[in-house]
């Protein structure tokens, strides 16, 4: 594996809110990150190659609790407002708790972002600026 967690943490300390977003992805795109998968309830994140070797951050921060019924259109409000730089990166994770999304499955190559609810169903998926 070309990539270490400490060499990504790095990365992700530059990011300020959902706005620097586009900038991160290229960033662990050029480490050889080729998809990653986060859980909103601890925030632990695995980190995969293109051989599927992955690197996990652990715990970020203390448990969320997932509601179970998703409510995608305040969902995709509180999104937008991170992706402008209107919220950090912890208000947004407590966002997608309280609005029913366990995560979200990020893919470097396709550049698409995937959240999904506890049942794992994918609920929305975005195209990221490139």
């Amino acid at each position: 594996m070309k990539f270490t967690i400490d060499e990504i943490k790095i990365e992700h300390q530059k990011v300020k809110s959902g706005a620097d977003f586009p900038n991160y992805i290229q960033q662990i795109k050029q480490l050889g990150v080729s998809h990653y998968t986060t859980l909103v309830a601890d925030g632990n994140t695995k980190y995969f190659d293109i051989e599927n070797n992955f690197a996990e951050t652990g715990k970020k921060y203390d448990a969320l609790e997932i509601t179970e019924n998703v409510n995608l259109e305040n969902f995709k409000t509180r999104l937008k407002l991170h992706q402008q730089g209107g919220t950090d990166y912890l208000t947004f994770c407590k966002d997608c708790a309280e609005n029913g999304v366990e995560g979200w499955k990020m893919d470097l190559n396709k550049m698409v972002c995937t959240y999904f609810d506890k049942k794992e169903n994918d609920i929305l998926e975005e195209k990221v600026p490139s």
